[in-house]
Order: C-alpha cells, then sequence, then structure tokens
C-alpha cells in the first residue's frame, strides 16, 4: 500500500526536523570536543592553539547562527561545517605515539626480555631509591625469573582521588625471587603532569612498568601518600604462568609500535582485563567497576578471585596498607614485601579461579 502525498509529506517535515536536531547538537558538542583537543595538544604552539580556538568557536557559532535563521540554504551549512570538521578529525587522528621524547626518568627505560623456555631474564626493571620529598635515585636492574616458581599473584589498587578511580598494579610472587610488580602507566615526558581529560586526547603515550614492590608500591604509600590496598588473587598456577607471558606479549607490542595510553579504553585496569581475559577460559562479565576502577576489588571478590574468609569490608581493612608501612622510612626490599602481606592469606597456589 501506497503512502499518500500527505504522509510522505508528513514523513520528509519529521525527517528533516529530526535532522535538524541533531545538527544543532552535533555542532556544540563536536566543537567541545576539538577544542579540548587542541587545548591539550597545542599544535604549533600555545598561541596558535587559542587562536585555533577562538576561530572554531567564532566559526561554530556562525553556523550554528545562520542555520536558526534561515539566511542561506541550511544543507549547505551544514555541508560546509562537516567537511571542516572531517578535516580537524584528519589532523587528530594522524597524530603518532613516539618512543623517542625527552622522557621522565622514571620512564625513560623499555622493558625487553630473552626466554628460555620457562626462565626469562627481564632487562630495565625499575628499583629507585624513593626519598621522602618525592626525589628519587634511580636504578635499573637485569632479573631472571622462572615461570614455573610464580607461587602467587595480587591486585593492588591506589587511590589518589576519592573512592571510584584508582591506579591498578599487579604482582608476581616467586618462590626463587623477590616479587616483580608491573604497572601500566603513561609515559610522561619531562615537566608534564598528568590530565585525566588529556589522557582522552592522545596526550600520553603508554608505558609498561616493571619494579620491585619497594619502589613502585613505596613511592605512592609513603611518598605521595596515596591510599593503597593489596588484594592476593586466586588464580591456578597455569593461569598465573599465562598472564606473566600476557605481559611479555605487552612488551613486544608496545616496542614494535608505541601506544596511546586512554583515560577510558587503554588504562591501567582495562588493561589488565583484557590480559584476564586472554587467560581465562570463560567469558569475564563486562561491568561498570571495570571503569570505576576503585571498586575493581568488589568485582574481583563477586568473582571469588579474592578469598571469602572474609566480607569485602573486612578485606579493605585487612588490605590496606598504609596503616602498615606509613612509618616504616628505613626498610628494605624484602621488609616492605613481607609488611605488605601481613595478616593476608597468601597460600593459594592449589586454588583453581
Amino acid at each position: 500500500m501506497q503512502n499518500s502525498p500527505t504522509g510522505k509529506s508528513k514523513f520528509k517535515t519529521f525527517a528533516l526536523r529530526l535532522w535538524h536536531t541533531a545538527f544543532t547538537v552535533l555542532v556544540p558538542c563536536s566543537s567541545a570536543w576539538l577544542c579540548l583537543a587542541l587545548w591539550m595538544q597545542e599544535p604549533i604552539s600555545w598561541l596558535f592553539s587559542r587562536i585555533a580556538i577562538g576561530a572554531w568557536t567564532a566559526f561554530a557559532l556562525c553556523v550554528l547562527g545562520i542555520y536558526a535563521s534561515h539566511i542561506v540554504n541550511r544543507s549547505l551549512d551544514a555541508v560546509i561545517y562537516i567537511v571542516a570538521f572531517l578535516l580537524t578529525l584528519g589532523w587528530y587522528f594522524s597524530l603518532e605515539a613516539k618512543q623517542d621524547r625527552d622522557w621522565n626518568p622514571e620512564v625513560a627505560q623499555m622493558l625487553h626480555y630473552e626466554k628460555n623456555g620457562n626462565h626469562v631474564t627481564l632487562h630495565n626493571v625499575r628499583n629507585f631509591d624513593w626519598h621522602k620529598d618525592g626525589s628519587y635515585t634511580e636504578h635499573w636492574e637485569t632479573r631472571q625469573f622462572d615461570l614455573n616458581q610464580i607461587t602467587g599473584v595480587s591486585i593492588i589498587t591506589s587511590y589518589w582521588m576519592g573512592p571510584k578511580i584508582a591506579h591498578t598494579l599487579v604482582s608476581f610472587d616467586f618462590a626463587n625471587a623477590k616479587p616483580l610488580t608491573f604497572s601500566i602507566e603513561i609515559r610522561k615526558e619531562k615537566g608534564e603532569d598528568f590530565s585525566a581529560i588529556g589522557g582522552f586526547f592522545r596526550k600520553y603515550e603508554l608505558s609498561l612498568i616493571a619494579a620491585d614492590e619497594k619502589d613502585i608500591i613505596y613511592t605512592r604509600s609513603n611518598t605521595r601518600g596515596e591510599q593503597v590496598y593489596f588484594f592476593p588473587v586466586q588464580m591456578a598456577p597455569a593461569a598465573r604462568k599465562a598472564l606473566f607471558e600476557e605481559y611479555l606479549s605487552k612488551i613486544d607490542d608496545l616496542n614494535a609500535e608505541p601506544k596511546w595510553y586512554n583515560t577510558l579504553t587503554s588504562n591501567c585496569t582495562t588493561l589488565v582485563f583484557d590480559m584476564a581475559q586472554a587467560v581465562n577460559q570463560h567469558q569475564l562479565p563486562v561491568d561498570y567497576r571495570l571503569l570505576a576502577s576503585g571498586y575493581l576489588p568488589n568485582y574481583l571478590y563477586d568473582l571469588n578471585a579474592i578469598s571469602h574468609q572474609w566480607n569485602i569490608t573486612q578485606w579493605y581493612q585487612q588490605a590496606h596498607v598504609n596503616p602498615k608501612v606509613q612509618k616504616m622510612h628505613s626498610l628494605s626490599s624484602s621488609q616492605y614485601s613481607t609488611l605488605l602481606r601481613e595478616g593476608l592469606p597468601l597460600d593459594t597456589q592449589n586454588t583453581a579461579p
């Protein structure tokens, strides 16, 4: 049955109104995104980026004003704006991550390794000596590991801006070596500060750090005053080994091609989840707590990856690192690692996830 001319006319009018509404929403939203990208990236210079922001804002307001007043053909306005915005997207997506910037010393070295069967020699393991004032003495090491000697895996969450957001680290225990902690971080240049907003706009490259616990956890709990929690995770021996190998694969990926950090999609928690999923035989449920990373321990508790000998509130009390180490400023690496695990159930070697 064919539509009547009246029906076609009504449909066309509805479609046009829908498009007009969508366009008037598209312009301010896309312009806000572009202005933030220009602000964070500062192409050419600080001054140029501010001029570009002002020019684009004036252009967008002009388009909206003309569009609303019917001065010229609306379709032409839309085409001009969309073409201009697509050109700016071309600039943005042409930005390439690099390995050769003037990096901060704590992220200056990249991990690399040799693997012979289950034996791994890992180069550029960070073991800085951090001081109370935030300064440090640099020290990079080469360490050897037997993947058959992994006896435990722990998740560490470090909070600096409330309960919803935390930095996530993963520690591996070994029967015949000191623990090793992996941390996926931004690779800051000298003089650069972290910005969560900047993390949405290709501001930082991605970095994978392997470090001594006395280095990478101590600096958060004792030097920066972040609230740190240490949760042993229940994993089968084969899964622990596979997770370590996933980190080796991530090293290969970053050495082959630098990648951008993204606050939402490619951060310290989502990448750990991706690696955990890669070694798990079952599909892990996607959950808002993977984005609200401060609640990652709750997510793991619900999956029975954290022992249920305590409820989650008791776990946070027992796992809290700061009360254990806050007055300890002259600890050896082994002493610090021992304090992290004090009072926690660690013998999960034969417990399958």
